[in-house]
């Protein structure tokens, strides 16, 4: 993860496995001088790997985890099923799970949000929807939503399933940057929940008739292995949030 526009930056340094290859401008073979440049505050990521450890021993087990609030109905991931850090993540898990739960909250295309958990390289996490899920319609069904800006992307393999049991995964590219998470800026949700609103909130948008599904209740996301910074605790892919843009209630009725 690199972020600025913020007072104190927490990026992931280079140096750790092959970065990606050159696609269209600017990314992700970011110059080495932009990564340079790069401002590290020392205190707050050692305070974030502390907090990883503690967030690793919460979810040693593997079992569901819920942000403890229970929500009315909406179109955002409501539980987090599994996370499997990989080496470089640690951000986040302080507010883990809340942090991937409900709307994203982007700050658009010149800066990365801070309100996202760090997978690491290949690090993966399975989120649940559990009032409304995604079913096939017209365009995309669902959207996830990562915290990239002009000249620097962090790519993940997005999978679905309708049990949790048969996953199917989207094709992603990451040389050619087609088919992955993690390509579109990310806008923060301002309360509206028309397919509209929804799809205006940006992201990385997927439609289910892609991998022959008709509806999906999980979502996997897995960082590609190939982003270009993987040091602690901001390595590979950042996740903001994850949405449903077509949907039906878990009991059949509209939501």
């Amino acid at each position: 993860m690199r972020l600025r526009g913020w007072p104190l930056l927490l990026v992931s340094l280079a140096g750790c496995g092959p970065g990606p290859v050159t696609g269209d401008a600017g990314w992700p073979g970011m110059d080495a001088a932009v990564a340079d440049s790069a401002v590290v505050d020392a205190a707050v990521a050692d305070a974030a790997v502390a907090d990883a450890s503690i967030a690793d021993a919460s979810i040693a087990d593997g079992g569901p985890q819920d942000a403890g609030t229970p929500r009315e109905p909406d179109w955002f991931a409501d539980r987090v099923v599994r996370f499997d850090a990989g080496p470089g993540a640690g951000f986040g898990q302080d507010s883990f799970p809340a942090v991937v739960l409900g709307p994203p909250q982007g700050a658009g295309s010149s800066a990365g949000s801070l309100d996202v958990l760090s997978l690491g390289r290949e690090g993966l996490i399975e989120l649940e929807f559990t009032d409304v899920l995604a079913v096939d319609g017209p365009g995309p069904d669902l959207a996830v939503f990562e915290n990239p800006f002009t000249g620097f992307l962090e790519l993940g393999q997005v999978s679905v399933s309708a049990d949790g049991v048969d996953w199917r995964a989207f094709p992603c590219d990451s040389d050619a940057g087609t088919g992955c998470a993690g390509l579109r800026a990310v806008h923060a949700w301002d309360g509206g929940t028309s397919r509209e609103a929804l799809l205006g909130l940006g992201g990385d948008q997927f439609d289910l008739a892609e991998v022959g599904l008709s509806t999906a209740r999980f979502v996997r996301v897995q960082d590609t292995g190939s982003n270009r910074f993987y040091g602690a605790p901001g390595g590979g892919f950042d996740l903001d949030a994850v949405a449903v843009l077509s949907g039906r209630l878990v009991d059949g009725g509209v939501p």
